[in-house]
């Protein structure tokens, strides 16, 4: 499949620039590849972002009451649920990463404080807490809730609802073999249950179930749209990649919804890809089976190649000021040696091809990747993890990028992406060695 850049006023065909000068241009040094990198990041007290150790929202650091314990890759829901109430609360706190058995050996010091290894974990004023809930009832206790509290008649009524509908999906999802008919009604029932979330949302003030008014009038959402966050997403990209279900295509509402919260930086800097949730969640899930339909296998080869399904992940406008190709760029140039050291090719025979990729991200123009490249190509391209890496946008930048070199070189796919596991996505090599 032949890509194009979307975000760019100016896009181009491979085909067409492969028979022009611009395909014989020399990539980039990493010298000057370093140069373009944006580095005004404000991670403390900026837009919410994965890479963070230390949240303030502008505090002073003798504030801070909270540690949150969640994975490194982000992938956790029930992590990014109370992830998303300390931003939107903005509530000081500082981050420790911990690593999810699917991708590797839990840390020692981790499973000395939680020994179930469960994540997340929360210490408030020096009180440790596991299990979702119970921290997010907490957090309630000590600084007030995000709309309607966790325990109001309305907020049971909607956590009874989001449990309905993952269970609706996991039951559609993550049962292997299913033949037609029962296909049928699997999907069936989740459709009908979607719906009744839709009613939910029709009732609701704006586009939310449970909304909250803020100091300056604006309406947010509160704990009652926080709850279904996570898993909405998942269901949005796991449908599509094993169903062929565009949820946001079939639920105006359930649309309308995303299109509010990716308004949000707190929602997008906490925000997967379909690439990563569509080969993140088997492990996690016991396994994800595909309705091999004519609509799945094309939204499958679209996610696969890295192109993405448009805005059916996101709706938000990069605003000018936004650089998300400086943003990707930063991001590889700060892990440069490991990602050489653990590509298949190996560091000297991928360094051309991924300079090659990067100046095509940052310049629009082809260079040619050496030959028998393309393995090492796709594989980084499989293997970026939204949010833990980038945002989504900076990702479907340079994974567009690293899929357009890789063309020029061949059809040849990296190693399968592992369904039982991922232990591809092993953070070990990538952290600073601490003391157990």
């Amino acid at each position: 499949m032949l890509l194009k850049f979307k975000e760019r006023p100016r896009s181009f065909s491979l085909n067409q620039k492969m028979n022009s000068k611009e395909s014989s241009l020399k990539e980039l040094s990493w010298e000057d590849l370093d140069k373009m990198i944006c580095s005004d990041e404000n991670l403390v007290n900026g837009p919410t972002n994965s890479q963070a150790k230390l949240r303030l929202f502008g505090q002073p650091e003798k504030n801070l009451r909270v540690t949150l314990y969640r994975d490194h890759h982000a992938w956790c829901p029930y992590c990014q649920k109370v992830w998303l109430w300390l931003e939107w609360k903005k509530i000081p706190y500082q981050v420790k990463k911990v690593t999810m058995r699917c991708y590797g050996k839990k840390e020692r010091w981790y499973l000395n404080k939680v020994p179930s290894g469960l994540l997340p974990a929360l210490e408030v004023d020096g009180r440790l807490l596991t299990e979702s809930d119970l921290i997010l009832l907490t957090l309630e206790e000590h600084f007030g809730p995000l709309g309607n509290p966790l325990n109001s008649p309305k907020t049971i009524e909607l956590r009874v609802l989001e449990r309905k509908l993952f269970r609706a999906w996991c039951q559609w999802l993550c049962t292997p073999r299913l033949n037609p008919s029962q296909e049928k009604q699997r999907r069936k029932e989740f459709q009908k249950i979607a719906k009744e979330v839709e009613l939910r949302m029709s009732t609701g003030t704006g586009p939310w179930m449970d909304s909250k008014i803020d100091q300056q009038g604006k309406n947010n959402p509160g704990s009652g749209d926080l709850i279904f966050i996570p898993y909405i997403e998942r269901m949005n990209a796991s449908l599509a990649y094993y169903k062929g279900l565009s949820l946001r295509k079939e639920f105006p509402l359930i649309d309308r919804w995303f299109q509010a919260l990716e308004g949000f930086e707190e929602y997008r800097g906490t925000q997967g890809d379909f690439h990563t949730h569509a080969h993140d969640l088997p492990p996690q899930m016991g396994g994800c089976w595909k309705d091999p339909n004519p609509e799945q296998k094309r939204y499958e080869r679209l996610i696969d190649c890295g192109e993405g399904l448009g805005e059916q992940e996101t709706s938000w406008i990069v605003p000018k000021n936004i650089q998300a190709e400086s943003i990707a760029l930063g991001r590889v140039l700060k892990h440069r040696e490991r990602l050489l050291e653990l590509n298949p090719l190996g560091p000297q025979r991928f360094d051309q091809p991924l300079r090659a990729s990067l100046t095509l991200m940052m310049t629009n123009k082809i260079c040619s990747p050496e030959s028998g490249s393309a393995l090492g190509l796709r594989y980084l391209r499989d293997r970026i993890s939204v949010p833990r890496d980038m945002p989504l946008i900076a990702a479907r930048k340079l994974r567009t990028a690293l899929e357009i070199t890789a063309q020029i070189d061949g059809s040849t796919e990296g190693p399968p992406i592992p369904f039982h596991n991922r232990f591809d996505q092993d953070p070990y090599p990538f952290q600073p060695r601490e003391i157990s």
